[in-house]
C-alpha cells in the first residue's frame, strides 16, 4: 500500500510537472524526441518532460523600432531616416523551425530593406508621398518574411532629417513657390480687371449718356 501511494505520488509529480498553461495570445510548438509535431494552444496543455518539449510564441503585433539610418536618395542627396516596424507571428511553427531569431532576423531585414528602397527614390517623392514609400518597404519586407511564417502589418517612416544647407535650400525654393503664385494672382486679377473695364468702355461708347454720369460722378468725388 505505501509503495502504491509512492508510485501514486511520483507519477502525480510528473503530470503536474508536465503541464503548461498557455494564454490566449500564446502557441506552442511542440517537440517529440527532438521531431516536430505541430502547433497547440491556448489553454491547459501536456507536455511529457522527459520526452517531448515545447517552445513558446507570442502571436500579438510587435512594434521595432528601426534606427536612424545615412540614406542616399537617387538625386544624390543624403538624408538620415528612422522608422518603426509593425509585424506578427502568422505561423508559429514556420518561426521557430525555419530561422534561428525571428525577432532579430526581421529587424535585420527591416533596416536593409529600408537602405535599398529609400535609395531607389528622390528626396521629393520621400517627403509628399511617405505613404507610397511606406507601403512599398512593407510589401518587399512582407515578401521576405512570409518563410519564416512572420506577417509584416506595417511599416511607418517617422522622420527624416535632411542636412542645414538643403533645409535652406528648401526654404528658399518654397518662398520663390510662394512669390511666383503671388504674382500669378496679382496678373490675373490685372486681367480680369481690365477685361471689365474694356466691357465697360464699349458699354459707355454706346449710350453717350452714361459716360456723361460718369464724368459728373468723378467730379462729384473730387
Amino acid at each position: 500500500m505505501e509503495l502504491l501511494l509512492i508510485s501514486l505520488g511520483v507519477v502525480g509529480a510528473y503530470v503536474l510537472s508536465s503541464l503548461r498553461v498557455l494564454n490566449q495570445y500564446e502557441r506552442g510548438v511542440m517537440f517529440f524526441l527532438g521531431k516536430y509535431t505541430g502547433t497547440t494552444g491556448p489553454g491547459l496543455i501536456f507536455v511529457p518532460t522527459i520526452l517531448a518539449r515545447m517552445k513558446r510564441v507570442s502571436m500579438r503585433v510587435v512594434a521595432i523600432d528601426i534606427p536612424a539610418q545615412e540614406v542616399i536618395t537617387r538625386d544624390n542627396i543624403s538624408v538620415t531616416v528612422n522608422a518603426v516596424l509593425y509585424f506578427r507571428v502568422s505561423d508559429p511553427g514556420l518561426a521557430i523551425l525555419e530561422i534561428q531569431d525571428y525577432l532579430y532576423a526581421t529587424g535585420q531585414l527591416a533596416q536593409t530593406t529600408l537602405l535599398s528602397v529609400l535609395g531607389q527614390v528622390e528626396l521629393d517623392e520621400l517627403l509628399a508621398d511617405r505613404r507610397k514609400v511606406n507601403e512599398l518597404l512593407r510589401q518587399i519586407i512582407d515578401e521576405r518574411t512570409d518563410f519564416w511564417g512572420v506577417e509584416i502589418s506595417a511599416v511607418e517612416i517617422k522622420d527624416v532629417q535632411l542636412p542645414e544647407t538643403m533645409r535652406r535650400a528648401i526654404a528658399r525654393q518654397a518662398e520663390a513657390e510662394r512669390e511666383r503664385r503671388a504674382k500669378v494672382i496679382n496678373a490675373q486679377g490685372e486681367l480680369q480687371a481690365s477685361t471689365t473695364l474694356a466691357e465697360a468702355a464699349r458699354v459707355m461708347a454706346t449710350q453717350p449718356a452714361s459716360l456723361q454720369l460718369r464724368y459728373l460722378q468723378t467730379v462729384t468725388e473730387i
